[in-house]
């Protein structure tokens, strides 16, 4: 196993940072799961896990793991897989498809958390992903919440782990009603 190939199987330290204020045993999405890794974590905690991506080979790594479900799902192409269905939180790292952003939002439960963390623009310095389909621009994570979400925490930054990079991150929560 490489070290980025390693790097993809450890946990985002923001996702662990503010995973404790999703609503114990609340229901968790994985957005664009990959082969788990967040999933696992979070199933670990006691959190009911829908794991959602198009790649059916790495959902088949989550077959049969307690508390988690995988679906195999064009979350691009196709519907909406949970369309009235709320999370008490909802988890994206390393994904970008802007035309999904509102319904992440608007499938939060009251008092849910969003937590995203994902590359901006700045990236192409460093590598991939370099177009700017998959790159966040200046604020715009703040921008599609704004109003409609609270923000407990965000950066616009460059990391140097788990390898260089720009990325923004956002925690953020609805109120309770």
């Amino acid at each position: 196993m490489t070290d980025t190939h390693a790097s993809l199987e450890t946990p985002s330290g923001w996702v662990l940072r503010w995973a404790h204020l999703i609503t114990a045993g609340g229901a968790v999405l994985d957005v664009a799961c990959g082969s788990g890794r967040h999933a696992r974590v979070l199933a670990k905690r006691g959190y009911e896990v829908h794991a959602v991506d198009r790649d059916a080979a790495a959902l088949a790594r989550l077959a049969g793991v307690p508390k988690i479900t995988p679906l195999c799902a064009d979350i691009e192409g196709g519907p909406w897989p949970y369309p009235s269905r709320t999370f008490a939180g909802i988890v994206v790292t390393n994904y970008l498809h802007r035309p999904l952003l509102p319904m992440l939002v608007q499938s939060l439960a009251a008092g849910g958390v969003l937590i995203y963390e994902t590359f901006a623009v700045g990236n192409e310095r460093y590598g991939r992903p370099s177009n700017p389909d998959f790159l966040l621009r200046r604020g715009e994570l703040l921008d599609t919440v704004g109003g409609r979400l609270a923000v407990v925490d965000y950066d616009d930054l460059v990391v140097s782990a788990p390898r260089p990079a720009v990325v923004q991150r956002l925690c953020a929560t609805r109120d309770r009603v």
